[in-house]
């Protein structure tokens, strides 16, 4: 066996960065091959963790929901009844306060982990899903549709969040973002519900753009859109494309587009003041999306 000091240290700091748990090696390697970081997002944290070494792991989970990802390699895990052999491309998805054994993380296995808080999460279930809370599946499939976009999301915020500084450090954007990776989580997870309610009807539909149109700049999110409806994200994207000819996201972006053009035509503060001021978080990307709009850069527009 490894020194139990060398595996005490890593233990406690995968613990730090990720969940506590009890770790046991299943190898007589030693942990010098360890990686470890995180980073948080709201009520998120998103971890990478590769032990360099076949060991098996259990943890309890307190207090949220663990998604591990293998990035290379694999993970054999056990919840209960459940068994589940996770490879790259599907995540496990193991459950808050609840007894979960990686009984085998195999040496070349590399995860990106995503912590969700379990108070969060349900809160947010309840607002996508538009009925009482369900059980997620012991597994997520990320590799077509609503699962490989809500990966690349995760993979893409990951990455910026670990450069730090800059705008990801405002709470306002950071609450705005962990509740759209929350929703996309949910839709990935949740299979489509058969039959169900029908799509959101008009004056449902008003309601939303009447509330959009009140306060764009509040860090709106697809379930906080579903919650004011009544319905499920997927019936409320129903109702706007089939009354208002576009998504509720894509109506939110016009309406934020508009409120800023007036600014820049105003001159009151700088592209990034008014970007920020309208809830866009990204400035390059507000500057194509305006261009895309109106057809002149918004630093076009201010000298106008």
């Amino acid at each position: 066996m490894a020194d139990t000091a060398d595996w005490d240290v890593a233990s406690d700091r995968v613990s730090h960065a990720y969940f506590p748990h009890r770790l046991s090696p299943l190898t007589r390697a030693a942990t010098a091959h360890l990686h470890v970081d995180s980073v948080e997002l709201g009520a998120l944290r998103i971890a990478h963790i590769g032990w360099g070494a076949d060991v098996s792991v259990d943890s309890e989970h307190r207090g949220a929901y663990a998604v591990n990802i293998p990035l290379s390699g694999y993970l054999q895990s056990r919840t209960g009844r459940h068994e589940v052999l996770s490879t790259p491309g599907r995540g496990t998805i193991c459950p808050a306060d609840t007894p979960t054994s990686i009984t085998r993380w195999s040496e070349s296995c590399s995860i990106l982990g995503v912590r969700l808080d379990r108070d969060y999460l349900h809160r947010e279930m309840v607002k996508v899903l538009a009925e009482p809370e369900r059980e997620l599946p012991p597994q997520i499939d990320l590799t077509t549709g609503d699962g490989r976009s809500w990966l690349q999301l995760v993979q893409s915020l990951s990455g910026r969040l670990r450069t730090g500084g800059g705008v990801w450090d405002n709470s306002l954007v950071a609450d705005q973002l962990s509740g759209a990776l929350t929703s996309a989580f949910i839709l990935a997870a949740m299979p489509e519900d058969v039959g169900g309610t029908q799509a959101a009807r008009p004056r449902i539909v008003k309601r939303v753009l009447d509330e959009l149109e009140s306060d764009p700049a509040k860090a709106w999110t697809a379930a906080d859109m579903a919650e004011l409806a009544g319905v499920s994200v997927r019936r409320l994207q129903e109702g706007f494309r089939e009354y208002v000819g576009c998504s509720p996201r894509e109506c939110l972006v016009n309406i934020r587009l508009s409120r800023a053009r007036l600014d820049l035509l105003d001159g009151s503060g700088t592209v990034a003041d008014i970007a920020l001021r309208w809830g866009f978080t990204h400035t390059g990307r507000f500057a194509a999306t305006y261009r895309a709009q109106y057809g002149v850069a918004p630093s076009q527009q201010m000298s106008q």
